[in-house]
């Protein structure tokens, strides 16, 4: 919202494709970049779509009909061939909500109304917990191409999980068994992989 949707989707993608142009030339072995939750359509939508299934894993097709996402799936495609031409180690994180530590009292407002939560899918992400991830991607050689959703695993609000899906997904297919809390815009694949495991829960922050 800050330019002309035209000239965010140009310099989201040429900046990325220059940055890993410039890296690759440099014989850099890893590149770490910032993906979004934005990419699977949901964010910046028109409207309020349904998920096929949840929760919403990287398999998840992402079609998003915004400049902003579509940027980003646009960014994904670029690493995935930087990597198959050099054969380095890219890495796409698709980053969900980013809260700083100065802005849990919003979290009263999405207990009291978690409506407003539903175009991020609940989800939320402390940013030294981004941090957190962004260093074991670091640590971690020889995955090639990986896309990672970066979230929390519980979800922003005071709802359990089944209370969110009975009250605004109520037709929607469930992949697996989910914990009581658990994101429906989930991280468990960076947690299974990397061992990630965020620390900073917005209930130590803020009490319901």
């Amino acid at each position: 919202m800050v330019k002309p949707d035209n000239e965010t989707f140009r310099i989201n993608t040429l900046g990325t494709y220059n940055v890993m142009e410039a890296a690759t030339k440099l014989g850099i072995k890893k590149i770490i970049f910032a993906s979004s939750e934005t990419a699977y359509g949901f964010c910046f939508a028109q409207g309020n779509p349904i998920p096929k299934w949840l929760p919403i894993e990287e398999d998840y097709e992402t079609s998003p009909t915004d400049s902003y996402g579509l940027s980003k799936v646009l960014n994904e495609k670029t690493g995935k061939a930087f990597q198959k031409r050099t054969g380095i180690d890219i890495y796409a994180l698709r980053i969900g909500n980013i809260i700083e530590p100065d802005e849990y009292h919003r979290f009263e407002e999405f207990c009291k109304n978690p409506s407003i939560r539903l175009r991020n899918l609940f989800n939320y992400v402390d940013a030294r917990d981004l941090a957190q991830a962004i260093e074991l991607c670091i640590k971690k050689d020889g995955l090639g191409y990986e896309v990672f959703n970066i979230t929390h695993n519980i979800n922003s609000v005071s709802l359990t999980t089944e209370e969110i899906i009975k009250q605004f997904f109520p037709n929607v297919k469930i992949r697996r068994e989910m914990e009581k809390y658990e994101s429906i815009l989930s991280s468990k694949k960076i947690r299974d992989i990397l061992g990630f495991n965020p620390v900073h829960d917005w209930k130590d922050y803020f009490k319901v």
